[in-house]
């Protein structure tokens, strides 16, 4: 094992246990802050920005103006729109320690390796008994890459099992950090076209699916496919994504991800618009067709994941 950094720092956005789907076992998730990409179905819309973000719950709100009183920047007054200037903001977390009621909340902080590996050691049972361990998510772990790749070799350490859940987004040296120190890797395929995948994602695909073929070649690697109607939810996107998977080293599995909107509430809160108020969540059942074609390319295919 190598000499591992404890006093590296990264930031932290939320932490999740007793997961099913995200690894074997029961895991606990760690979100790391910061994604470069902007999909319209993010159910994670304040990782996106590396820095800390400040969530504003108005029907929380007592009114009674200590968080603007605390503002140093001024970026909080009732006239604004949102509540929040965020242009101002910083995100430092001193409104959020004046607020009696918890209608402000900070989303990100600043953690070290002891210190987040302090906290997953109160599920070592859980992941003993389970099979499970800790699976890194974000936003896109691979772009705090040291931060995530001391994390991992960390809980490698602790006997514990690892997975990330990635775009596979980042440059060589993250993957090369990182992917080694991994179990499993969930990773996102989201479309082939590289024009519709930048119209929705605010990206071009290209640097992900040359990084997919090389993490498939390192680590056990499941492809995950957010199935959004309008974006790739057709017959043809699906064999393509397959089409690509099948390509792809060792590829054996392939989970469907119908689309939801459990996070959407979450954009008011941090003054963003959600793009796809018009479409409808789909349900397990609709995917049905999507499975069929996925499993005559070769793979199992789980609805879910």
């Amino acid at each position: 094992m190598n000499s591992i950094n404890y006093n590296l720092t990264g930031t932290v956005f939320d932490i999740q246990r007793f997961s099913l789907h995200d690894g074997p076992g029961i895991r606990t998730i760690v979100f790391l802050k910061g994604c470069p990409l902007s999909c319209q179905w993010c159910s994670n819309p304040e990782s996106q920005d590396k820095n800390p973000i400040i969530m504003y719950k108005k029907d929380e709100c007592l009114h009674c103006g200590r968080c603007i009183m605390t503002c140093k920047r001024g970026a909080i007054s009732f006239d604004n729109n949102g509540f929040i200037n965020r242009d101002l903001c910083n995100g430092c977390g001193e409104c959020v320690n004046a607020c009696p009621s918890g209608a402000l909340v900070l989303k990100g902080n600043t953690m070290t390796v002891q210190e987040l590996i302090k906290e997953l050691k109160k599920d070592a049972t859980t992941f003993r008994r389970s099979g499970g361990g800790v699976t890194l998510s974000g936003g896109e772990p691979l772009l705090q890459y040291e931060f995530a790749s001391e994390v991992l070799k960390a809980c490698k350490g602790q006997g514990w099992n690892t997975a990330i859940e990635t775009t596979g987004i980042g440059s060589s040296k993250a993957i090369e950090k990182v992917i080694p120190h991994v179990d499993t890797v969930l990773m996102d395929v989201k479309h082939m076209n590289a024009k519709k995948h930048k119209e929705f994602t605010g990206i071009s695909n290209e640097n992900m699916i040359k990084n997919a073929m090389r993490i498939s070649q390192i680590s056990n690697t499941v492809i995950r496919v957010p199935v959004i109607p309008g974006f790739n939810y057709s017959v043809e996107d699906i064999k393509d994504i397959a089409e690509f998977a099948r390509s792809l080293v060792g590829i054996r599995t392939m989970h469907l991800l119908p689309y939801h909107v459990y996070g959407q509430n979450k954009y008011e809160l941090i003054g963003k618009n959600y793009a796809l108020n018009n479409i409808k969540p789909l349900r397990s059942e609709d995917l049905e067709e999507c499975k069929s074609i996925v499993e005559s390319y070769g793979f199992q295919c789980i609805i879910g994941g």
